[in-house]
């Protein structure tokens, strides 16, 4: 399946907005690391869990996409609905499982592999905010 114009620049918005995201987590982490060490790490974990974090959030909502997409094309409405519904089971198991490896895994630290993951959803909320202020 060749993914469709909008749904590559809507899948680079996000893969950029996370990609952002993440280093102002870092940034974030850095800055309570130099006030309070001891309480906020600013290590190799908390740089493991945001990649791991991106790599998921990202891959989650490209999953999304192409899933619309796909079903977009698909006359039998009851057959679109029950192939939606299990895109979103398998996405949403997949964050699942990685919440419980950020939090399990000793090396990687679960406030950064969490983090990322409320990313997309945010900044979907705040485009259509701003484009509902704009008119449209």
């Amino acid at each position: 399946m060749k993914l469709q114009k909008a749904v590559k620049k809507e899948a680079g918005i996000i893969a950029t907005s996370v990609a952002v995201g993440v280093l102002a987590m870092y940034l974030v982490f850095f800055c309570l690391h130099m006030v309070v060490p001891d309480w906020a790490p600013f290590d190799i974990k908390v740089i493991i869990g945001g990649i791991g974090g991106y790599m998921v959030a990202v891959g989650n909502f490209l999953g999304m996409a192409v899933s619309v997409q796909k079903v977009a094309s698909i006359e039998d409405e009851d057959r679109a609905r029950k192939t939606m519904g299990v895109s979103y089971r398998y996405r949403t198991m997949i964050q699942f499982l990685w919440i419980i490896l950020s939090i399990v895994l000793p090396f990687i630290n679960p406030v950064a592999g969490i983090a990322p993951l409320f990313i997309p959803s945010i900044v979907i909320k705040l485009r259509g905010i701003i484009s509902a202020g704009k008119g449209g």
